[in-house]
């Protein structure tokens, strides 16, 4: 019992050095806020903006069902993510840098390319990686403390993200382009370095069951099985497909307060600040949430946000909280020194795109909380892998296709179309999500069997 534990509470830990350190890593090169940027100073392309978060999708989702089926077969998995944890996740951040050092003066093309291939290589490693590590947190995290695993882990690295935002801002400020970023993305690297080492230490035992791999044919039986005879397994989908939908503009609010009110690299940093320090915040008590009641409310709080982000940005287009932190507002309350310095220092922000960031915040905090773990929980052990990979696999066309759509309306019909579009998909994808889902947590999973197809289901 007390060996037991004591491993647990070693597992929880180390894995919570990596989880915070890697999230510190990706809030200094944010594909919310800096790759954006970075990208609109490359080419005038909205489309080439919204490319960073579907190159994302398809590197992280596509994989990872092929992968799936070679996960289950290992009893170990941690050398297999270790591996491609450091060679295909982290390495390419080191590349992006030193290329966009070279090219983006002489051949910004060429910058700009490598700026996409590297997101799309550092996503794949981490799909490629996803179901074996996320089975590997399953044996090594008990179920009742995932959510608060999750919530510290995200929250940790996003608090320390808050500080490093400070620092963003001071790079871009006081280091000439391109010299910024590819610093930004050097220390970004540095971090998820880090964050490699606490996974290093993890004390993974041997998998009670593993499965052989399975002949193609018969997999993808076994993945029709589990899409006929699960109904409310279909409906997350379903909601969580609309979710991801809504969420096509978060790409592009950065980009879009960047032309609208000309903000310079400390408007992008306090941005920055404020969409890693709402995730901080609200992570642990996310997660302290789902382990008391379950993920799909977390999630279906999540979805609510998803309405509220480009809502908050509709108003801004027309006209609602336009101005920005003024001193006299400083003065006012009374405010002097190095608080008074340091809000007119970003006082060119409005509220108003403040407002947004902190919505989009809350809405990740949620998705980065529960949308991995609630998948744990519609299946047996033995099938953690197969569900991990055929959810994110199934998710995959909405989560790529979605910022490609918003960078298409943004072109097209303006950023109020695409806010619009946003917005009504998000809407029904909230009353999907907690009216026609149920909380997996309360129903017993069925086995998959190695031999079962879809025509011998129940």
């Amino acid at each position: 019992m007390g060996r037991g534990s004591n491993a647990t509470n070693w597992n929880f830990s180390v894995n919570l050095w990596d989880i915070a350190f890697i999230t510190l890593g990706i809030s200094f090169i944010s594909r919310e806020t800096v790759i954006p940027v970075l990208v609109s100073q490359l080419t005038d392309s909205k489309l080439a903006i919204g490319l960073v978060p579907a190159l994302w999708g398809i590197g992280f989702y596509l994989p990872q069902l092929l992968t799936a089926n070679w996960a289950e077969s290992m009893a170990y998995k941690k050398p297999f993510v270790m591996v491609v944890g450091f060679a295909f996740e982290r390495l390419p951040y080191l590349l992006i840098g030193l290329l966009v050092l070279a090219f983006a003066l002489s051949a910004p093309t060429v910058a700009l390319v490598a700026v996409l291939i590297g997101v799309g290589v550092a996503s794949s490693g981490a799909g490629v990686a996803t179901p074996a590590w996320l089975d590997m947190i399953a044996k090594v995290i008990p179920v009742r403390r995932r959510g608060i695993w999750f919530g510290l882990g995200f929250g940790l690295g996003q608090l320390m993200g808050v500080v490093g935002a400070y620092f963003v801002g001071r790079i871009l400020v006081n280091h000439a382009f391109p010299n910024n970023y590819a610093l930004l993305f050097f220390l970004g690297f540095g971090f998820t370095i880090i964050s490699w080492a606490g996974l290093a230490l993890t004390r993974e035992p041997a998998s009670e069951s593993i499965k052989k791999v399975a002949p193609l044919a018969l997999y993808l039986g076994r993945l029709s099985t589990v899409l006929k005879r699960d109904r409310n397994y279909r409906r997350y989908l379903l909601s969580k497909s609309l979710v991801n939908l809504g969420g096509m503009s978060s790409g592009f609010f950065a980009v879009y307060g960047t032309e609208l009110f000309a903000l310079d690299g400390r408007g992008v940093g306090l941005l920055t600040a404020v969409l890693v320090g709402t995730q901080a915040v609200l992570n642990p008590l996310w997660g302290l949430f789902a382990d008391r009641v379950g993920h799909k409310a977390v999630l279906a709080a999540g979805a609510f946000f998803v309405v509220l982000a480009p809502l908050s940005a509709l108003l801004l287009a027309g006209g609602a909280g336009l101005n920005p932190l003024s001193a006299t507002d400083v003065n006012s309350w009374g405010m002097q020194g190095g608080t008074s310095a340091l809000l007119n220092v970003w006082g060119t922000v409005p509220y108003g795109l403040l407002l947004t960031f902190l919505c989009l915040g809350t809405y990740l905090a949620a998705d980065h909380t529960s949308s991995l773990s609630i998948i744990l929980e519609f299946c047996a052990p033995e099938d953690r892998p197969t569900y991990v990979g055929l959810t994110n696999t199934i998710l995959a066309p909405v989560l790529i296709g979605a910022p490609i759509l918003g960078g298409w309306l943004a072109g097209a019909l303006g950023y109020a179309a695409m806010f619009g579009v946003a917005l009504a998909v998000g809407s029904v994808a909230f009353v999907l999500m907690v009216f026609w889902v149920r909380e997996p947590r309360w129903t017993t999973p069925r086995r998959v069997e190695e031999g079962e197809s879809a025509s011998t289901a129940a």
